[in-house]
């Protein structure tokens, strides 16, 4: 199927939920029946079933989300004079707005006259006939003014420069609630109304053509949805109102011609791609990304970190998970959690032979037009599969905060961690994008990184270089936690890209003694180095001090051999320092390095690949462990 047919297909599984709000860290959303909509209300009214006024309020900001019936024409009305079938504006609703504000009268005309032709339908219901009978009264002004929603000025006439929720009180959206017994009293939870108004709309469509999505006969619109991204997100996804430039013109003499898509169909697919982008879906600036599984199954998400996915599968997930020490395969890695293979194996157990992974990607060059700019289609299994290739193929110790804390763990940063430490600046002691420009750099790291995660390809070669720079640069960094999240990052790349090209090669945390490479010889040998240094350090004067090690480490890594003849003599001081077991097993250290270089080698003084890095950072490790170890003993 193509991604339209993905979107209906998504409607029409979870066509049970349609008109149900939900929420998502405190935002609601709704999979919208057809022919409907969502606003932000400020003002409830209530009455009864006879349409007798009871009271009036101002909506409360976290519950002004309102669900409304539309047309076609109202849905997509900028300045026009076109009324929502039930709840609208003020100067819609209200018979004797013209009597507190300058206004002829029309629109409050086409409104009665519209809910008038609903209410006498074979399609009414009780609650449109009780908003009937209360609004042909116009007393909807003087009703709110006793209740001192509204306010007048001295000149007795409605106060613009008044607002509700940061809305001109003039433009108030209203809604309602009617009193009854038998059915929700908020109009916008009504499902019984939503079906009603679905059908009458129904028995509206006159002229058919065919969908050229769905291939049936249906009633074609060439006015289609918006608020695609968020509530406020004006672009569209499908437009052609522009009959004087080139939109459809150069094959085609009318729109007509070019495209025809169902109402219904059209506004399911929209309605799917709003509902599961609120549900589910990550923003990246501008770029929207949302994935979800064919069969409705929870699945780890591509963009988590390592920790990210385990977390929200021992939340969420854990019931499919049976204790079975044959359902995990470990890579061998003496240090790796075997929860995340469980995951994974949880996660598996679920799909069949027909599920599939969905990704859909829209982002807007201009502020009315939408575009597709990422679609891609993969069996479940395989999308699991790519995403324990990409966690383990880039599998090293990273830091971050989690629960106030700094926590450890093995895997791959998440993709917004990359764009922030890869083009990131220090803002408030944490590595963040915090230019409005630069935030674009969010979408273009995702984008050029849902390659490597779905579909295997190679990490791009320019974001390992610039990682190995960052990397050799600490004295950029005011917090120490910044540049060894710099670090780590640029080990994962650094063993993903050298795995890539050379397929045998298997990089780890721990600390390989027996490898002869130059480069991680050398890393080996600035760790120690910089170990060497700290560990005279008085941490209550010295805690913030650099050593000369981290100072000169991206001279270092340009020329090696010449500059580790400075280090090496500017740690003499700090060797006589230690006591004389430290001193005899940091110098054992360096001469059991030292005898795995090729001389030669060794005083090659070009530039360091990325793997000294590696070297680098399982060194520093493996000390840490063995100061651990150390104590421990005592």
């Amino acid at each position: 199927m193509n991604w339209a047919e993905e979107l209906i297909d998504l409607y029409e599984k979870n066509s049970d939920k349609a008109g149900i709000i939900e929420k998502r860290n405190n935002m609601s959303y709704v999979l919208l029946p057809p022919f409907h909509t969502t606003v932000t209300a400020q003002i409830e009214v209530t009455i009864d079933e006879n349409g007798t006024f009871l009271r009036a309020e101002t909506v409360d900001n976290i519950k002004k989300f309102t669900i409304i019936p539309i047309t076609e024409k109202s849905g997509s009305r900028t300045a026009g004079k076109e009324p929502h079938p039930l709840c609208d504006n003020l100067k819609y609703l209200a018979g004797d707005y013209k009597n507190y504000c300058e206004d002829d009268g029309v629109c409050h005309d086409l409104y009665i006259k519209k809910l008038e032709k609903w209410c006498q339908s074979d399609y009414s219901h009780k609650k449109v006939r009780a908003i009937y009978l209360y609004l042909v009264k116009g007393t909807l002004i003087k009703d709110l003014l006793e209740y001192r929603v509204l306010k007048l000025n001295e000149k007795g006439i409605l106060d613009e420069k008044e607002t509700i929720q940061g809305i001109p009180q003039t433009k108030a959206f209203v809604r309602f609630i009617i009193r009854s017994v038998n059915s929700p009293d908020e109009c916008w939870k009504d499902q019984s109304l939503q079906q009603c108004y679905i059908e009458y709309s129904r028995s509206l469509e006159k002229n058919k053509g065919i969908c050229y999505l769905s291939g049936n006969m249906e009633s074609i619109t060439y006015l289609h949805s918006k608020k695609i991204r968020n509530e406020g997100d004006g672009a569209k996804l499908i437009s052609a109102n522009d009959s004087k430039n080139f939109t459809y013109r150069g094959r085609f003499a009318e729109k007509e011609e070019a495209f025809a898509v169902g109402n219904e169909t059209s506004q399911k697919m929209h309605n799917a791609l709003k509902w599961i982008i609120r549900k589910q879906g990550r923003a990246f600036d501008t770029l929207t990304i949302v994935t979800w599984e064919s069969n409705k199954l929870a699945m780890p998400r591509w963009d988590a970190d390592t920790d990210r996915i385990v977390t929200d599968y021992e939340n969420d997930c854990m019931k499919w998970y049976e204790e079975d020490e044959q359902d995990y395969i470990s890579d061998g890695n003496e240090i790796t959690s075997e929860v995340f293979y469980k995951a994974l194996n949880g996660y598996g157990r679920q799909i069949n032979n027909t599920s599939t992974m969905i990704l859909l990607g829209v982002d807007a060059a201009t502020t009315g037009r939408l575009s597709l700019v990422e679609a891609k289609t993969l069996e479940s299994a395989r999308y699991l599969e790519n995403i324990r290739k990409w966690h383990e193929g880039c599998e090293w110790l990273h830091e971050k905060w989690k629960d106030g804390k700094r926590s450890k763990f093995l895997g791959m940063v998440g993709v917004r961690d990359v764009a922030d430490i890869l083009f990131g600046m220090e803002s408030k002691g944490i590595l963040t994008i915090v230019d409005a420009n630069g935030k674009k750099l969010y979408a273009e790291v995702a984008k050029r990184l849902i390659p490597c995660i779905w579909d295997g390809q190679r990490i791009p070669y320019d974001y390992v270089q610039r990682a190995m720079i960052r990397a050799s640069n600490p004295m950029a960094y005011k917090e120490r936690i910044n540049w060894e999240r710099v670090l780590t990052l640029a080990c994962s790349m650094v063993k993903k890209y050298r795995k890539e090209i050379k397929k045998e090669e298997e990089w780890k945390v721990a600390l390989d003694r027996t490898c002869r490479e130059r480069d991680y010889l050398y890393g080996r040998l600035l760790a120690i180095a910089d170990r060497i240094e700290y560990r005279t350090y008085d941490k209550e004067k010295d805690g913030s001090r650099v050593t000369n090690a981290k100072r000169y480490m991206n001279q270092f890594s340009q020329r090696p051999f010449e500059t580790w003849k400075v280090i090496e003599e500017n740690i003499q001081p700090y060797l006589n320092k230690l006591n004389m077991i430290e001193r005899r097993y940091y110098e054992n250290q360096m001469d059991e390095i030292n005898q795995l270089f090729n001389i030669e080698e060794y005083k090659e003084n070009c530039k360091l690949n990325g793997l000294y890095l590696l070297g680098f950072h399982s060194q520093s490790y493996d000390l840490k462990n063995y100061k651990q170890e150390k104590k421990e003993e005592e």
